[in-house]
């Protein structure tokens, strides 16, 4: 993926990691559009930055994403990249019988809107020079966090499915899959003003400087993530999810 030049479509890019990477790719020369279902946060996403964009999308429906690929490709044939970033996360207590709603909107929001929205815009990307897909799964794809049973298993899921896609498509989509560790956001309550979490702009400064690196790696792991996806390979995955129980 090159670092400038593109046109960058980033899901979920109205908050958070979605749009501290959006305006960063905006800085380095690039045509950004961010989408999201809050038009508020996306209006101050863009506020004031020519050449970003911002377009309303619901993940969840797999009709609006079909309309919503017919539009953009249309208003920016250009597009090069797709960020599935969007996301949710909630705790869930799953020892006895309960409520699914919370496990079903996350399968449908990290994995189903994801799948559905590069199925819509496959065709295009591989018409295009340099085109790429960055999935933003988490390191609790590797070591799952028991509070959130279907947040990690989301994520996993989409881990596995970035390498399949990544052979499917070699020669004709580059596919980058990002793992954030732990990071000061809003993802879920009180996580902004979590000590031991990541400040949001280390993270994406340090994640910018791993995209612009030669050769550029397939998974982008800022240093705070690599206990986690390692942790199966060095043997320390037991002490890493004791570690995760305590939170």
């Amino acid at each position: 993926m090159k670092t400038t030049g593109n046109t960058i479509l980033v899901t979920g890019g109205g908050s958070g990691i979605g749009l501290a990477l959006a305006q960063r790719w905006h800085d380095a020369g690039n045509s950004v559009i961010v989408t999201g279902r809050n038009a508020g946060k996306l209006a101050g996403a863009v506020a004031g930055r020519a050449n970003m964009h911002a377009m309303a999308l619901d993940v969840t429906d797999p009709a609006a994403i079909t309309a919503f690929a017919a539009e953009i490709v249309a208003k920016f044939p250009a597009l090069n990249v797709l960020v599935n970033n969007a996301g949710v996360m909630m705790y869930e207590a799953a020892d006895a019988k309960r409520d699914l709603a919370d496990a079903e909107t996350t399968v449908v929001t990290n994995i189903l809107g994801p799948i559905r929205l590069i199925d819509a815009l496959v065709d295009h990307l591989a018409a295009q020079d340099d085109a790429a897909i960055v999935n933003v799964t988490s390191g609790l794809a590797f070591v799952p966090f028991p509070k959130a049973p279907a947040y990690s298993a989301s994520k996993a899921a989409m881990h596995s499915y970035s390498v399949a896609l990544r052979v499917q498509l070699a020669g004709k989509i580059e596919v980058i899959e990002l793992a954030p560790p732990a990071v000061r956001t809003d993802l879920t309550p009180g996580q902004s003003t979590r000590e031991n979490y990541m400040p949001l702009d280390a993270f994406a400064d340090e994640v910018m400087a791993l995209f612009a690196s030669e050769p550029m790696p397939e998974e982008i792991l800022v240093q705070n993530v690599l206990p986690l996806r390692r942790a199966e390979a060095n043997g320390s995955f037991d002490q890493v999810l004791d570690m995760l129980k305590t939170l």
